[in-house]
């Protein structure tokens, strides 16, 4: 019996030994050799897709043992399904980076069906670019300018209940009371833009860089109809354009549409599991900030027509964080337009 007590304790103590010396490796001697996986919440072939395979192909490089970067699409639930992955079941060592939804913080706050991660204790890595989505029509529609959706009903087609393709248009129905009507269950932007081509609804929300990226010459040749956009701000590229929040009629309109629009600044960011090694983190985010000045990176994201706007790892954190400084009011007004159908 003392000699099974001995044993267990020996491999016990032989178990500790080994994941200290692991977290005790320097980052170079940790990562040679090695792959990461980087999970992204998103079908192949969106702008989310093609910023994570542009970053995957120079990151390693910038990375001390120079790891394999490998992508592994999970979509599902609005991105919810890789998110969780990445939060609870991926090794907290560094050998993981995810991408989710920008709103997944605000999703966070008020409760939306399928959150099991929290958000703050993710760690950040950075951000390639800002979010900005659209809603665009088929050349075909009469539904040529935002005023438009006010008086008829718009059907958009759809994908996941968390994604932006959805939460957008549907909190303008309740904020400001347009008309969009989603059709859901396609698998992604890309099967969502062609159904829309194909005359299965009539328009689409997505992002301005899926457009440009996926159909640059629907933006040349007039198939589409930008009505509105969702940002902060216009689009130096959508000047004629106008934002959601110029939609609203009050205070309080504008508050809530703001809040959400916040989301726009997180845009593509990367992070990590919780429980990352501070010098692992460190690395993966030095790494991440020398990719965003890689001329072979930058040339790549020209040619596949996607903008550059980074973010720090450490500014996108106190940008995630801020989501929780709402207040009750505000939460709880904008958890009835935002949570409710989801």
């Amino acid at each position: 019996m003392h000699r099974s007590i001995y044993l267990g304790l020996s491999a016990t103590f032989a178990a500790l030994v080994c994941a200290t010396g692991v977290n005790a490796q320097a980052p170079e001697e940790f990562y040679k050799g090695r792959t990461i996986d980087m999970i992204i919440g998103y079908a192949p072939g969106g702008s989310n897709d093609t910023y994570a395979r542009i970053l995957s192909n120079h990151m390693g490089k910038h990375i001390p043992g120079h790891p394999g970067i490998v992508i592994r699409n999970m979509p599902g639930a609005g991105s919810f399904l890789a998110v969780n992955q990445v939060y609870s079941a991926s090794p907290r060592d560094g050998t993981v980076i995810g991408l989710g939804a920008p709103t997944i913080a605000l999703d966070e706050r008020l409760g939306t069906n399928g959150v099991r991660f929290k958000t703050k204790d993710l760690n950040w890595i950075g951000r390639t670019n800002s979010i900005v989505n659209i809603v665009m029509t088929w050349k075909t529609s009469p539904v040529k300018k935002i005023e438009d959706a006010f008086t008829r009903d718009v059907n958009l087609s759809g994908t996941g209940a968390g994604s932006t393709v959805s939460i957008y248009p549907n909190v303008l129905n309740k904020i400001v009371g347009t008309k969009f009507k989603l059709i859901m269950g396609y698998r992604g932007s890309s099967e969502a833009m062609l159904a829309m081509e194909r005359g299965e609804a009539e328009g689409h929300s997505t992002s301005w860089e899926a457009v440009k990226t996926a159909h640059p010459a629907w933006i040349t040749d007039g198939s589409i109809n930008n009505i509105l956009q969702f940002g902060l701000t216009r689009h130096p590229e959508m000047k004629d354009v106008p934002t959601a929040i110029e939609l609203a009629k009050t205070p309080e309109q504008k508050a809530i549409l703001t809040a959400v629009m916040n989301a726009t600044e997180v845009g593509t960011g990367f992070f990590t599991t919780p429980g990352v090694p501070a010098d692992r983190l460190n690395t993966l985010r030095r790494a991440f900030d020398q990719t965003m000045k890689d001329p072979d990176f930058l040339k790549e994201a020209e040619k596949m027509r996607v903008d550059i706007q980074p973010l720090t790892g450490e500014k996108l954190q106190e940008l995630v964080a801020s989501v929780s400084d709402l207040s009750p009011e505000l939460t709880e007004k904008l958890r009835a337009a935002y949570v409710q159908d989801q």
